[in-house]
């Protein structure tokens, strides 16, 4: 697994590697409250988001994570962020996460188009033989959509983590195994061909 910086497209999204000097768009995007309901972080300041994008930075320069903002194509503005993290080269596999998109985005192609651009990249350039999603126990609208993608849930960690808010969070982890990879493929194609009719 060669772990690096990389842009990734499709039709209506690209997904390239996440900078400092993408902090003020990043955070005008982040400003619907109802985002960080249910995230281990909570942006409620531009120094939530600096924090935040330094994190991200941080464990990319240790090869453990591979950020992105989110880019609508048509007006190239952007409208999120999402990331491979807790990258394990040695065991082949990653995780996706991390995933926020402005609320005027969802229920569109894009989260579909940005999910399989990194399961593409994880299964078929970086040879993963799985790849980890998780989220709040309580988020089941994000529950539902990692199902919908062909993940399989596989358990609750009971206080998993303390979030920004000082909850305990339990998380529900899913995965995606190798031998799934070409079923689950096909499956993302078409529901993005439902989209573009």
């Amino acid at each position: 697994m060669k772990i690096e910086s990389v842009t990734l497209e499709s039709k209506s999204v690209r997904l390239a590697p996440l900078k400092l000097e993408h902090l003020s768009e990043l955070y005008e995007a982040a400003s619907d409250e109802s985002l960080w309901l249910w995230t281990a972080n909570v942006i409620k300041s531009r120094e939530d988001m600096l924090r935040y994008v330094e994190t991200a930075l941080g464990e990319a320069a240790r090869k453990v994570s591979v950020p992105f903002v989110t880019i609508e194509k048509s007006s190239g503005k952007i409208i999120g962020s999402t990331r491979f993290g807790n990258i394990d080269a040695r065991n082949r596999k990653a995780e996706i996460g991390w995933t926020w998109i402005n609320s005027q985005w969802q229920r569109t192609a894009i989260n579909t188009e940005a999910k399989l651009l990194m399961l593409t990249h994880a299964f078929e350039t970086w040879n993963c033989v799985r790849v980890e999603l998780k989220t709040d126990v309580l988020n089941e609208k994000s529950r539902n959509a990692i199902l919908r993608l062909g993940a399989k849930e596989e358990g609750i960690l009971r206080k998993h983590l303390i979030t920004d808010a000082g909850r305990f969070r339990d998380t529900v982890y899913f995965s995606i195994i190798d031998a799934e990879w070409q079923t689950v493929k096909v499956a993302l194609h078409e529901k993005l061909r439902s989209f573009y009719k």
